[in-house]
């Protein structure tokens, strides 16, 4: 019988897991490489989907505790052409199936979910190893081990579980965002403030190309917006951008963007913030491993793929599906970890396939919604 879980990385997935073990009496440990819950930001919005964030919430006994940190109104979306003409707006009238909220303060609800202790922070992976006992070594970085029956890599997209499994290694995608913010906007910057709504925002030169780059926003808490532009350029190209001087930065960015109209180009040029490069990796669509006993993998260290709103209630699925399988099979932990990962490989590989069409096809739904021609991309 099982007796205890070794996961390692405190992101949604991992504490979703963990939680999901903890109402079903069994104990965990969750490894985490931050020195603290709030040692980095923890990035923006994410709508919770009915299909399988809400259900991984639903195991894990959260549902009241996720209710009242939704962000009404931000289901909200706006499509623009580069021009700022309206393309598409649909409003939130609260029968959508996808409620907003920040990443933080999900993670936080898990994370009080939890006995204390559950989490140790500041345990930066170094390497893990197989035993000869068939058991698994976790080094930190610190000098100290850790042994365990049963490993869970739940530390995303540059896993150090994931070599004891597969030699796969996440690749570029071509694509890199930027991120910016803007603060207090309904004072500071009124005119982004509307242009973004109430809600998200996606804007698209649909004539010369919409998923080879886009902006988008989202409408954060309180009066946030946070901004991702989207450049379809080598990793090359962002190296030779000096991005610790600002000015520089905004304005090589900003250039990409020559001739849109200004209340669109401002949520760049009139960032609080310096600007932030986000390159997009993804693992080959279809990764998967043998069965080793004893590990497995959950989100993004099982299956990175290029972000399509998707990759946070993957993980979260994963998570509440493995604590449910093994507390299915207490005692045969290999039947556990096969039932999950004969599910976890087929999920994953759809969502990945969608995801990678997702981004390829990115404003093609707005453009043939509106019976324009068909961008080049």
């Amino acid at each position: 019988m099982t007796t205890h879980v070794t996961i390692i990385g405190a992101g949604l997935g991992g504490l979703t897991l963990a939680r999901v073990l903890h109402v079903n009496g069994i104990p965990a440990t969750v490894y985490e490489a931050d020195a603290s819950p709030m040692a980095r930001l923890q990035g923006g919005m994410l709508d919770i989907h009915e299909h399988n964030g809400q259900l991984a919430l639903k195991a894990a006994d959260l549902m009241d505790e996720f209710r009242a940190i939704i962000l009404e109104g931000r289901q909200a979306t706006r499509a623009l052409d580069r021009d700022g003409t309206v393309l598409m707006e649909e409003p939130d009238d609260g029968t959508g199936g996808r409620p907003e909220v920040q990443r933080g303060e999900l993670r936080q609800i898990l994370l009080d979910s939890l006995p204390d202790g559950t989490v140790r922070w500041g345990h930066k992976v170094s390497g893990t190893r197989t035993l000869a006992d068939g058991r698994h070594e976790v080094a930190f970085d610190d000098g100290s081990t850790v042994v365990t029956s049963l490993l869970v890599g739940a530390d995303g997209a540059w896993s150090r579980v994931r070599p004891l499994l597969s030699d796969a290694t996440p690749e570029y995608f071509g694509r890199s965002y930027v991120e910016t913010y803007l603060y207090e906007s309904e004072t500071r910057h009124p005119v982004a403030a509307k242009t973004v709504g109430g809600g998200s925002l996606f804007v698209f030169a649909l004539d010369t190309g919409a998923s080879r780059k886009w902006i988008a926003a989202h409408r954060e808490k309180g009066e946030t917006l946070h901004t991702y532009v989207m450049l379809a350029k080598p990793q090359e190209w962002f190296a030779g951008i000096d991005f610790t001087d600002v000015g520089v930065a905004t304005a090589r960015i900003a250039a990409e963007f020559e001739g849109w109209a200004p209340e669109i180009t401002a949520l760049i040029t009139d960032s609080d913030t310096a600007p932030v490069v986000r390159p997009l990796n993804s693992l080959p669509i279809g990764h998967r491993w043998d069965r080793v006993p004893g590990v497995t993998l959950l989100g993004d260290a099982a299956h990175l793929s290029p972000p399509d709103g998707e990759g946070a209630n993957l993980a979260m699925q994963d998570g509440a599906e493995l604590g449910k399988f093994i507390a299915a099979h207490p005692d045969d932990i290999e039947a556990a970890l096969t039932s999950y990962e004969d599910a976890l490989f087929p999920r994953s590989a759809a969502a990945a396939t969608a995801a990678v069409a997702t981004n390829e096809a990115m404003g093609q739904r707005v453009v043939n919604a509106f019976g324009q021609d068909q961008p080049s991309t």
